[in-house]
C-alpha cells in the first residue's frame, strides 16, 4: 500500500530560508508543501484553521525558533492541537531546549541535505496513524510558554516540569518528585519513585537550568534534589555518601570536588 504525502507547513521570518528549505524538500516524494509563513501571527491562523479539518491536517511543521515578535514556542503555545514539529535554528543552544516539546528533530542553519535526511528519517519511521494524546496534554503550552520566556529572558523562576521522551509518547514530570538524575550509557534519566525516565538533556545542562537551590551536581554524571536528601555520611578515606529519603533509600556518591559545594548548601554539611 503506497503511502500519501507527509503535508508540511514552513514558518521561518526570513523568506530566503524559507525559499531554500522549500528547493531542498521539493526533491523528497514524501513531502507535500502545502504553505509557508514569514509571519508567525498568519501561521497560526492557517494552522488552527487546518486542525479543525482532520482530512487536510497539517502532519508537520518546519518552524524557525528565534524570530522576532513571537518565538516559534509562542507560536505553538498559541495553537489548539499540536502538531509534529520539525525545528529549525541558526543557535545551537536552542537544540536542546526544542527537545523539551513535542519535535521529531532540529536542523541547524544554515540546513545541509544529511540533517535533512535524518530527520525526515526519522519523521517516516514515527508517523502517527492517530494523533498520540501528548500533542492535547494541557501541560504542554504551559511548558512552551515557559520556553518562550527563557528566550525573551523574562523568566524570573525556573521549571517545574521536565519532558520525558519514549518513542511517541511524552511525559510530564514534576520536578518535586524527581529525587535525581543520572547518566547512563550515555543516557540522561531523571528518577522519580526508582523508575527511570529518559530525558533529552545532559546533566551538566540540567545543573545550569534547574534551581540550584533545589538541585546540586555531586558527580559529573549525577545531580540531586537536595530535598530528598535523608542522611549525609562519610565514609573510608573521607567518601562522603548521600542517603536518599525515596523508598530504595539509593545512596549516591559525592565527588571529591563537589564535597566543598554540598558543604555550602545550608543544612546539608
Amino acid at each position: 500500500m503506497e503511502t500519501s504525502p507527509l503535508r508540511a507547513y514552513l514558518v521561518d521570518d526570513e523568506p530566503l530560508a524559507i525559499e531554500r528549505l522549500q528547493r531542498m524538500l521539493a526533491k523528497y516524494q514524501s513531502i507535500h508543501i502545502i504553505g509557508s509563513a514569514t509571519d508567525p501571527a498568519s501561521a497560526i491562523d492557517f494552522l488552527a484553521n487546518e486542525s479543525k479539518q482532520s482530512d487536510r491536517s497539517v502532519d508537520v511543521l518546519f518552524l524557525d525558533i528565534q524570530m522576532p515578535g513571537m518565538s516559534g514556542f509562542e507560536l505553538l503555545a498559541r495553537l489548539p492541537v499540536q502538531p509534529l514539529v520539525i525545528f529549525t535554528t541558526a543557535y545551537n543552544e536552542y537544540a536542546l531546549k526544542a527537545f523539551e516539546v513535542n519535535s521529531i528533530d532540529y536542523l541547524l542553519k544554515p540546513i545541509e541535505r544529511e540533517q535533512l535526511d535524518r530527520a525526515l528519517s526519522k519523521l517516516g519511521r514515527i508517523r502517527p496513524v492517530i494523533q498520540p494524546d501528548w500533542q492535547r496534554s494541557p501541560d504542554l503550552p504551559v511548558l512552551l510558554k515557559e520556553l518562550a520566556q527563557t528566550l525573551r529572558g523574562q523568566s524570573t523562576t525556573y521549571p517545574r516540569r521536565i519532558a520525558s521522551r519514549v518513542g511517541e509518547r511524552i511525559s510530564f514530570l514534576d520536578l518535586d518528585a524527581v529525587t535525581h538524575f543520572v547518566t547512563q550509557d550515555k543516557l540522561t534519566y531523571a528518577i522519580v519513585n526508582g523508575s527511570k525516565h529518559s530525558v533529552d538533556q545532559t546533566v551538566a545542562n540540567l545543573e545550569s537550568r534547574l534551581d540550584p537551590a533545589k538541585f546540586i551536581r555531586i558527580h559529573r554524571s549525577a545531580l540531586v534534589n537536595i530535598h530528598w536528601i535523608q542522611e549525609v555520611n562519610r565514609g573510608f578515606a573521607g567518601k562522603v555518601i548521600l542517603s536518599l529519603r525515596d523508598a530504595r533509600h539509593t545512596q549516591l556518591t559525592v565527588a571529591r570536588d563537589r564535597v566543598a559545594i554540598l558543604k555550602s548548601c545550608q543544612g546539608i554539611l
